[in-house]
C-alpha cells in the first residue's frame, strides 16, 4: 500500500497488479498492470515475487517490481521500475507495461529466487536474492560475494552511473573489498522469503528458508555473514566449504523442521489494535500455517510465542498505512490477526476438529475397531518400518470426489476432505496376537489442498482414542515380553508424533502421501467376506480415479525426462517376499523407508538418493565418500558394492541414537532389514 494510503495494491505471482479502495466492503479490484506471459514469446515465463512503492510515490508514481524471467538457459531475476498514472484522480490509477525501466538483473540457475524488496529509511532500495542454485547450494554462492546470489543487496535507485540505472551507496560494507559486488549488504542467506523494516527502529528483519532441518529468523545487519551453506542456521551443513570474508553470525531464533518447513518473514508490529504485540516481530510458516511473535534485545530473544495455528498457506505479510498487519494466503485471501473473543472461541470449539477418534465418523465402532461404511481398507507392498508394530490402513474420500491422476503412479491429487488412516498396534508378548494393544491412529486430512497430520492415542480400555493436542509429540514406554531379550522382557519406547512432525516425512517432493500410489497399492488384498482382489483394480471399479490407472506405471514426467527413460517403469515388492529378486526387495525397502528424505528436496542432508525411481548407478551412492562422518570405519563409503562392512547405509541402519537412520520415528533396529540389505550389498558386483 502506498504512503498516501489511497488504495491497496495487490501483486499476483503471475505478474498482475490490482488495486482497490481500502474498504473491507470493496466489491472488486481494478487491474493496474500486467507483465505476465501472454504478450511475451512462448518460451518466456515470468513470476513476480516483490513489489514496493517509491518513498515519494505520491509525487513521482514510481512502482518497483522484482520478478523472475525464465528463458532458455539460466533464468534472470530482475528489478524494474514502472510509472503509475492518475494517482490522485477519482478513478483507478493506471500503469502501462511499456513504462518499464530495468534497474538491475542477475542470473539464477535453478531455484531460490528471493525477491523481497523494500525501501529503507535512508531511501535506499534493499532486496533479497536466493542462492539461485537449488539443492544444497550447488554453485556455492552462499559464501561468495562476487555475485548477487544468497545475499541482501542495497542500491540507490534515485541516481545512475555509467552503464547502470542505479548507484552503489558509498557506505555499503563491501565497496572496498577486492572482487566483491559493492551492492551486497549482507550474505550467507539461502533464501530470504520476505523481509521487512521495523517502522519504529528502522531495523531489517527477515526469515531464511532452511533446506534440511532448520528455519532461521534473522535481524539482517550491515556486512553480516549468516553462514549458508557452511551452516544451516547455527548448525553445520557443509563445514568443509570455503568461508566468506567475515565471521559467521548466528540467527536470532531457529525452528526445527518438526514445527516449521518454509518460513515466511513478516514485520515488527507497530499498530494500535493489538497492544500486547507492539514491538513484536510477527512471522509465519507456509507449510504449517503457524504464526509466531518474538521480541529480542540485541542478540538475545526475550520472548517467543506461537500466536495462532491456522490452515493458511502464509505466503506474505503486509502493513497498511497505520501499521496494522495483513496476512496473505497463497490461495489469494487476505487476513488479519484478531484478539481472542470468547464468543468466537466458543463457536470455533463447536466446529473444531474432533477430539476423539469416535467423533471423526471413520469408525462404526471404535471399541470394536470396526470402520464405517464407505471407508476403504488398503495395504502396501513395501511398508515403513515401525518398530515391529502391526498396522491397519484405511482411505476415505468424501462424496463423489475423485483422485486426479494422469495415469502414472505418482502425482495423485486427492479431493478436499480426503482422509488417510493408519492404526498402529504392538504385541506386548512377541508372537502372541492376543496381547496386541492399539497404540495410536494417525490421520492425514486434506484441508484446503494441504495435508495435515493428527495423532489419536488409544486409551487403556481400547474403546476410543484421544487427539494429541499441540504440536509436540510424546513418548511412552511399554514392557514387552520377548524370549530373545535378557530376562525375557524389554522396554520399548514408542513415539507419538505431534502434528508438525508429520511434515518431516510427508514432504512435497514425495507428494506428501507416501503409501497411496500405484506401485505400493498394486497387490492383492483380502477385503473380507470372500473378496480378494488387486487394489488398483478395485479402485478403478469403484470409480475413485479421474481416469483409470493401469500397468505399466510410467515414471512421472519430471523424472523420466530423458529419452532413454521414457519407457522406464517402477515396481515395488514386499521386502519379505522370498519369491521376489533380492535386488527388488532391497530397493523397495530403501524406497519405502529412506527415499522420502533421500530424494531431491526431501530433507536428507546428503547428496545421494534412495528412490527406486532411479537405476542404482544414478543414485549417487556407489563408492561415494561420506558427508557426515565415517562412524570410525576406515575406508567407509555410502555404499560399497560387494562390501557391506564398509557401507554406511547398512551401518547406520544397525545403530540406535543420533547416528541412526532413519533418524526419526524409530527406536528399534529392523534386524530382518539389516540382513536383507547386507545380503543385497554382498551380491552387488565389486567395482
Amino acid at each position: 500500500m502506498p504512503s498516501d494510503g489511497r488504495r491497496w495494491y495487490v501483486l499476483e505471482l503471475a505478474g498482475i497488479v490490482r488495486t482497490f479502495l481500502p474498504d473491507s466492503e470493496a466489491a472488486k479490484a481494478d487491474q493496474l498492470l500486467d507483465i505476465s506471459t501472454p504478450s511475451l514469446p512462448w518460451q518466456v515465463r515470468r513470476q513476480v515475487y516483490g513489489m514496493v512503492h517509491h518513498p515519494k510515490f505520491a509525487e513521482n508514481g514510481q512502482l518497483f517490481l522484482c520478478y523472475r524471467e525464465q528463458r532458455p538457459g539460466p533464468s534472470r531475476m530482475r528489478i524494474s521500475r514502472f510509472q503509475v498514472e492518475n494517482r490522485a484522480g477519482n478513478g483507478a490509477p493506471t500503469c502501462s507495461a511499456d513504462s518499464e525501466t530495468i534497474i538491475c538483473e542477475w542470473l539464477c540457475y535453478e531455484d531460490h529466487f528471493g525477491g523481497s524488496i523494500h525501501f529503507g529509511r535512508d531511501g535506499m532500495l534493499y532486496f533479497s536474492a536466493g542462492d539461485g542454485s537449488g539443492y544444497g547450494d550447488a554453485r556455492e554462492s552462499g559464501q561468495d560475494i562476487s555475485d548477487f546470489n544468497a545475499s541482501v543487496l542495497r542500491i540507490d535507485v534515485d541516481h545512475t552511473v555509467a552503464g547502470r540505472n542505479y548507484a552503489i551507496p558509498a557506505d555499503n560494507p563491501f565497496v572496498q573489498t577486492l572482487g566483491a559486488r559493492g551492492e551486497v549488504w549482507a550474505y550467507g542467506l539461502r533464501n530470504i522469503w520476505k523481509m521487512g523494516f521495523d517502522r519504529g527502529t528502522g531495523e531489517l528483519w527477515g526469515c531464511d528458508v532452511g533446506q534440511d532441518l532448520w528455519e532461521s529468523v534473522i535481524r539482517i545487519e550491515r556486512g553480516a555473514n549468516y553462514g549458508w551453506s557452511v551452516k544451516e542456521g547455527s548448525h553445520d551443513f557443509r563445514p568443509e566449504r570455503k568461508h566468506g570474508v567475515v565471521p559467521i553470525s548466528p540467527p536470532l531464533y531457529e525452528h526445527e523442521h518438526s514445527e516449521a518447513r518454509s518460513i515466511t518473514g513478516g514485520y515488527v508490529y507497530r499498530g494500535t489494535r493489538l497492544k500486547e504485540l507492539v514491538g513484536a516481530y510477527v512471522y509465519g510458516d507456509y507449510d504449517t500455517g503457524k504464526i509466531w511473535g518474538m521480541r529480542a534485545q540485541g542478540a538475545k530473544v526475550t520472548w517467543h510465542e506461537e500466536l495462532v495455528d491456522t490452515a493458511l498457506r502464509v505466503v506474505a505479510f503486509a502493513e497498511d498505512s497505520a501499521g496494522e498487519q495483513i496476512i496473505l494466503d497463497h490461495t489469494g485471501t487476505l487476513h488479519r490477526l484478531e484478539p481472542e473473543d470468547p464468543a468466537v472461541l466458543a463457536a470455533a470449539k463447536a466446529h473444531r476438529f474432533p477430539r476423539k477418534l469416535s467423533e471423526t465418523g471413520l469408525f462404526a465402532s471404535t471399541a470394536d475397531n470396526r470402520i464405517a461404511a464407505g471407508v476403504i481398507p488398503y495395504n502396501v507392498n513395501s511398508p515403513l518400518w515401525s518398530d515391529g508394530a502391526h498396522k491397519e490402513r484405511f482411505l476415505a474420500i468424501p462424496g463423489e470426489g475423485k483422485i486426479k491422476t494422469d495415469g502414472s503412479w505418482t502425482g495423485w491429487n486427492f479431493p478436499e476432505g480426503t482422509v488417510l488412516v493408519k492404526t498402529f498396534a504392538l504385541d506386548l508378548v512377541v508372537g502372541d496376537p492376543s496381547s496386541r494393544k492399539r497404540l495410536e491412529t494417525r490421520l492425514l486430512h486434506n484441508e484446503q489442498d494441504h495435508w495435515r497430520g493428527y495423532t489419536y492415542l488409544w486409551n487403556d480400555a481400547q474403546t476410543d482414542a484421544d487427539l494429541l493436542e499441540g504440536q509436540a509429540g510424546v513418548d511412552r514406554t511399554y514392557t514387552v515380553r520377548d524370549a530373545a531379550a535378557p530376562g525375557g522382557k524389554r522396554q520399548q519406547t514408542w513415539h507419538y508424533p505431534g502434528r508438525a512432525e508429520c511434515t518431516l516425512c510427508h514432504t512435497m517432493p514425495a507428494n506428501f502421501v507416501l503409501g497411496v500410489n500405484a506401485p505400493q497399492l498394486d497387490r492383492i488384498h483380502d477385503y473380507g467376506g470372500g473378496m480378494i482382489a488387486n487394489q488398483i483394480e478395485v479402485f478403478n471399479r469403484l470409480g475413485l480415479f479421474s481416469k483409470p490407472v493401469t500397468k505399466p506405471f510410467p515414471l512421472p514426467a519430471v523424472l523420466g525426462n530423458k529419452e532413454e527413460d521414457k519407457d522406464r517403469t517402477i515396481e515395488l515388492v514386499d521386502p519379505h517376499d522370498a519369491t521376489a529378486s533380492l535386488d527388488k526387495r532391497a530397493r523397495s525397502y530403501l524406497h519405502a523407508n529412506c527415499a522420502h528424505c533421500h530424494m531431491k528436496w526431501g530433507g536428507g542432508n546428503a547428496y545421494f538418493f534412495l528412490t527406486a525411481l532411479l537405476p542404482l548407478a544414478e543414485t549417487g551412492t556407489l563408492n561415494t565418500a561420506p558427508q557426515h562422518g565415517d562412524l570410525g570405519i576406515a575406508g567407509a563409503k555410502v555404499l560399497v558394492p560387494g562390501d557391506p562392512d564398509h557401507s554406511l547405509i547398512l551401518s547406520r541402519m544397525a545403530l540406535l541414537g543420533p547416528q541412526r537412520m532413519p533418524r526419526i520415528g524409530s527406536n528399534v533396529v529392523d534386524l530382518e532389514a539389516v540382513k536383507l540389505i547386507s545380503a543385497w550389498i554382498s551380491s552387488l558386483p565389486k567395482q
